[in-house]
């Protein structure tokens, strides 16, 4: 049907990794049934996953010439401009992938939707038959999705589908130095995320939630019921003002820092901040060693951020383009 390329994007699963890690499924069975957990869930998924896959590759091979990459090659792998990538895998498999192509549209297919919520695998293997050819054709549409770049002054960069983390490898207390716009300070802190607007029901959400938390209970303690109130219901309106409108598309970015501790050498005002164009953050690296800067959470792909490292964070010059 097309001589364009349908590139196939899996990943392992719990049991292969098992598998790796302990030579065979049967060590690996004594292992987990010697933690009380159940065996046979791992069976079950990883059955349900390589059908999933077979039968993609079926659907796949009847549209076009189809090529296989497994999910530690995607990093890479050249992707044609042409190409059309299936991804086949949980959310967080299609969140690694879109930050490696450029104007390729993507397809997220959940394996098992018994499984998976998914909220990037809108489809499953058996809508490729249709949802291919309508790509193909250009009759579906594309939700265009913004990505956060970093960029250092040694030339290294990385980019993020859902946010970055800069801060220690360790996760202990990393020291720095932030600007945006007009503002600077030098900060002692567990790290800085920052948030695109795909991720903004992930990690941005969870530390928006618990710094309206802690300012509420905190009301509710040290003020009368009348105040504590007024203080909650302030707190609360702070904590979603300006979310609704943070989609996938948004032209900008949210920096927020987390556990940020003042003292005689370090601020905690510069907490919170928007990203955009006009407006990247800077970050000069204080940190003699185990600095790191990684994105979507995968840590084992990450940038070395140590003492005297420049970081400049803003809005990536492409976008990711989501089959819906």
């Amino acid at each position: 049907m097309t001589e364009r390329k349908l590139i196939l994007v899996k990943r392992r699963t719990r049991l292969e990794e098992l598998i790796v890690r302990y030579n065979t499924v049967q060590q690996a069975q004594f292992y987990i049934e010697r933690l009380g957990a159940d065996f046979s869930d791992y069976i079950q998924e990883d059955q349900r996953y390589r059908q999933s896959i077979q039968l993609a590759q079926q659907q796949l091979s009847q549209l076009g010439r189809v090529q296989v990459i497994d999910r530690e090659h995607v990093p890479n792998f050249i992707f044609g401009e042409q190409d059309i990538v299936v991804v086949v895998g949980q959310d967080g498999l299609v969140a690694n992938t879109l930050k490696y192509v450029t104007e390729q549209p993507l397809i997220g297919v959940n394996p098992d939707p018994m499984r998976w919520d998914g909220v990037l695998l809108p489809f499953t293997v058996e809508d490729l038959s249709f949802i291919v050819p309508d790509v193909i054709r250009k009759q579906r549409a594309l939700k265009e999705v913004t990505l956060a770049k970093v960029e250092l002054n040694d030339g290294q960069y990385l980019y993020g589908v859902n946010d970055l983390f800069i801060g220690r490898k360790t996760h202990v207390s990393a020291r720095y130095e932030v600007r945006l716009g007009n503002s600077i300070e030098n900060q002692s802190s567990s790290g800085i995320i920052v948030s695109t607007g795909m991720g903004s029901t992930g990690w941005f959400k969870s530390v928006m939630a618990g710094a309206s938390g802690i300012v509420s209970s905190a009301a509710w303690q040290h003020m009368s019921s009348e105040e504590g109130m007024a203080s909650v219901a302030a707190a609360e309106s702070r904590g979603t003002a300006g979310r609704t409108d943070f989609t996938w598309d948004s032209p900008y970015l949210y920096f927020t820092v987390r556990e940020p501790f003042p003292s005689r050498t370090t601020a905690a005002n510069l907490v919170f901040g928007k990203i955009h164009a006009k407006q990247p953050l800077h970050i000069v690296s204080q940190m003699p060693e185990d600095g790191v800067i990684f994105s979507d959470g995968v840590e084992q792909d990450f940038l070395e951020f140590n003492s005297g490292v420049h970081a400049t964070i803003g809005l990536a010059e492409k976008r990711g383009r989501l089959v819906i």
